[in-house]
């Protein structure tokens, strides 16, 4: 036999008087669950089973059947066409793998023969057009499965079930020969393969007369019964699906049309306790560490107790604690009866109080990150009957609101962004006013200067000794201004490489201020005078670094502070592992409001184009990223203007004085 002929073709060629009708699924599967229903309450015997499932999905629904079906009968066949896994074999049942274009797979068949009754389904399934032709309200659909459609015969004459069980036989043969013995052990037992058909259908019949068909019928009206019982669940699961659909829906519209969290929170609390009538509905933020939280958003049924603006504690609360360490929500149909409450004094004194009977916490997750709970209690006399979906629809509703919030954060954020923009923008702004200021001073000194000296051969030799004095020192501010430029981009971008070794601060200080008194020679600076505590520990840093931040903080004092004031530089320890260091003077002083952005870059406090001390207002800036690059903090105090200024920084430390090194050196 070809493996491409039809089963039911080649029935009908040799029993023409059959008639092929119309089956949809799910009455082929109600036919094939009586016919082996039949099988398994007849233990009596050992029938012959054969089945066809066309794909091997189709089998994997029914393989527990077949199972026990096996432990009845030794001559049990399941053909279908391998998907995954399927393959030969004979473990509980003889197993036959058929190719997929072998006309078995758009076949349904089940044979089975006995001694004293016979049946068999043959069909073949109508292909997919025909059903979106003659069913088109069918297409599309959630589940084609229940539109499928086939034609084919079924019937209890044993003549029909004989010729039927003969042709599958000879599929099984073509890819399985093994089985050669076996099946010819069923052919000879069951009479299978005779060639004069009309004896077989005579014999067939005259078997036929003693079958009592009433049992079968019994068993087929069951499965009618229960594929209409699984309709009407499936009409409720579809009404339960509708109504969460327009609840999420309600809250996602809620979510769209407004940014606010708070908006979208009271919708969600008052739809969700509505929705599923509950006593009482709770919306609150609240994160994993948290040890208490406020009660924000509160949907009330009429005669309960309000909870709104009340705190909640969550540290000693165990269903709160579960929900952490599990990631997933808690639900509690008898107060009553639980030893989660039971062992918690507080949390059943707050269950009497408020006469909860049943209660649900579902927390709201956002990638792992806990950002709020939802609450669903009843205050009924009886415990809550938890509806199916019930508990799948708050779920769906805390994802919506963990959303909700993750929007709303992303809105603020998106608003810090544009005030970094904003700052950036102000930045570049006052980048080119003083860039503009700085550096077209000093140039059009410089070109001055050599300007005379070219044009002028016969100047006396001490202007032309003042020209190249000017001309060299704006060279030299102007080398500086590029300087400080590179050194903040490459502290910022982290190009820096760090070098930390162990110092002795008063030598940093004393580099620190050799580098001030270098000015002295051209201008009036205030006094400075250093305290540094006895016994300080060494300090860890980059000594180069170290000191340029007190360089720059000594040069600031010098700009703001008058020649006949006074700066101090200060050095003491703080904890055990830091030194604080601060550089005060008796300048100008700084305004309280602006303490945090003097370290802004280009910051200037008389403005880009009116300043009176020269600069960038990169120093400051510069000396928080070397700090911060070391692990240290940095800060300004002050009382207001005109009454001086400190700023303080931290730097680590290590065992051992500077006393101490300073006597190791002394040695050397």
């Amino acid at each position: 036999m070809s493996i491409s002929t039809s089963v039911l073709s080649d029935l009908i060629q040799v029993l023409p008087y059959l008639r092929p009708q119309i089956y949809f699924k799910a009455s082929l599967t109600a036919l094939s669950h009586a016919m082996e229903d039949q099988v398994l309450a007849a233990t009596m015997e050992q029938p012959l089973v054969i089945a066809s499932f066309q794909r091997e999905r189709f089998y994997r629904q029914e393989a527990h059947r077949y199972q026990r079906l096996a432990q009845i009968s030794n001559q049990v066949y399941v053909l279908s066409a391998p998907e995954t896994d399927f393959s030969n074999s004979s473990e509980h049942y003889e197993k036959i793998a058929f190719g997929s274009k072998d006309a078995l797979a758009q076949e349904w068949h089940l044979v089975v023969i006995a001694y004293n009754y016979a049946t068999c389904l043959v069909c073949r399934e109508y292909r997919t057009s025909v059903v979106k032709k003659d069913f088109p309200e069918l297409i599309p659909s959630i589940d084609m499965d229940t539109a499928r459609r086939f034609e084919g015969i079924w019937t209890a004459e044993r003549g029909v079930s004989l010729k039927a069980a003969d042709l599958l036989l000879d599929k099984i043969l073509i890819y399985r020969p093994e089985l050669a013995s076996k099946i010819e052990q069923a052919r000879q037992r069951f009479r299978i393969g005779d060639d004069h058909t009309q004896k077989i259908i005579d014999e067939a019949n005259e078997y036929a007369c003693d079958i009592d068909t009433n049992p079968f019928v019994q068993r087929l009206v069951t499965y009618l019964q229960a594929s209409q019982y699984k309709l009407h669940k499936a009409y409720r699961s579809i009404a339960a699906q509708a109504r969460k659909e327009r609840l999420v829906n309600s809250i996602s519209t809620a979510i769209r049309r407004s940014l606010n969290p708070q908006s979208v929170l009271e919708v969600a609390v008052q739809e969700l306790g509505q929705n599923l009538g509950a006593s009482r509905c709770l919306i609150y933020r609240t994160q994993a560490a948290d040890k208490s939280a406020t009660i924000e958003h509160e949907f009330l049924s009429p005669g309960i107790s309000s909870l709104l603006g009340q705190t909640r504690d969550l540290q000693n609360n165990p269903l709160f604690q579960e929900i952490v360490q599990k990631g997933d929500g808690v639900c509690i149909s008898d107060t009553l009866n639980d030893f989660r409450i039971q062992n918690a004094i507080a949390v059943a004194k707050f269950v009497k109080k408020f006469a909860i009977r049943s209660w649900l916490m579902e927390p709201v997750w956002f990638q792992g990150r806990m950002l709020g709970m939802v609450e669903l209690q009843y205050c009924d006399d009886e415990p809550h009957e938890w509806e199916a979906g019930e508990l799948d629809l708050v779920k769906a509703i805390a994802i919506s609101i963990g959303a909700a919030l993750i929007q709303a954060e992303a809105y603020a954020n998106l608003e810090d962004f544009n005030q970094q923009l904003e700052a950036l923008d102000r930045t570049r702004s006052n980048l080119i006013a003083i860039t503009g200021h700085e550096l077209r001073t000093p140039l059009s000194t410089i070109q001055v200067c050599l300007e005379s000296l070219a044009t002028e051969p016969d100047m006396p030799l001490e202007l032309r000794e003042v020209m190249l004095s000017t001309a060299l020192s704006d060279s030299e501010r102007m080398r500086k201004l590029i300087q400080d430029f590179l050194t903040l981009s490459n502290l910022e971008s982290g190009r820096i490489e760090w070098h930390p070794e162990t110092l002795t601060l008063q030598e940093c200080v004393d580099l620190s201020i050799s580098r001030i008194n270098t000015r002295s020679k051209t201008e009036n600076l205030p006094k400075v005078s250093v305290k540094i505590s006895e016994n300080l520990p060494l300090v860890r840093a980059d000594g180069d670094w170290l000191v340029e931040v007190l360089a720059k903080l000594l040069d600031n004092a010098c700009k703001f502070t008058p020649p006949e004031g006074k700066i101090t530089i200060k050095a003491t320890r703080r904890g055990n592992k830091m030194v604080e260091v601060t550089v005060s003077d008796t300048g100008r002083g700084i305004e309280p409001n602006r303490l945090e952005i003097v370290f802004d870059r280009f910051y200037q406090e008389e403005g880009a184009l009116r300043r009176s001390t020269g600069g960038t207002g990169l120093g400051l800036a510069i000396c928080r990223q070397i700090v911060i690059g070391w692990g240290g903090e940095i800060w300004a105090e002050s009382s207001g203007k005109d009454k001086g200024s400190k700023f303080h920084f931290t730097l680590p430390s290590i065992e051992g004085s500077q006393e101490e090194r300073l006597s190791v050196v002394g040695k050397k």
